[in-house]
């Protein structure tokens, strides 16, 4: 392993715990929903049809849990996380999830934002990898409506 990735390692290892400030809010809109059912083939009424979804557990439709994480990884793009700077970082490649829950729905017309706090680093073949635990609150909800261990490859 070279200086430069013992450097980052241990600066990493010092910023466990380390919560960032929640992004700014974003909005759900019901043409985001409709557009992300048709790219994913998933029109249940819950989710594309407002009429009946008034008579729904909901009262309203919802955002597929699989929308608000998919979002949920672009809103933490929208800072500059100080967890990520490190000296000589050439990427950060999204290495997937190791826990994913939907606590409580996204009801369109909402607005969320992400928090995120760093749980874990290590070597790995010639990287550093870690994992972010990234929480997503919709306005007004005291539940979160996504969290999950993201895991990122840190490549020199």
């Amino acid at each position: 392993m070279n200086d430069q990735i013992q450097t980052a390692y241990e600066s990493l290892t010092q910023k466990i715990g380390q919560s960032e400030t929640p992004t700014d809010w974003f909005e759900i809109t019901q043409e985001r929903v409709n557009t992300f059912a048709d790219a994913t083939l998933d029109h249940q009424w819950i989710h594309v049809d407002p009429e009946r979804a008034k008579t729904g557990p909901f009262g309203t439709t919802i955002a597929h849990g699989d929308l608000t994480l998919s979002i949920m990884n672009q809103l933490p793009r929208q800072l500059p996380i100080s967890i990520y700077n490190v000296d000589g970082l050439k990427h950060m490649l999204n290495y997937g999830f190791d826990r994913v829950r939907f606590p409580a729905p996204v009801l369109v017309g909402s607005r969320i934002r992400a928090h995120s706090t760093l749980k874990r680093v290590e070597f790995k073949k010639g990287m550093i990898e870690i994992m972010v635990e990234v929480s997503v609150e919709a306005e007004g909800n005291p539940k979160p409506c996504c969290v999950a261990e993201n895991l990122f490859l840190l490549v020199f």
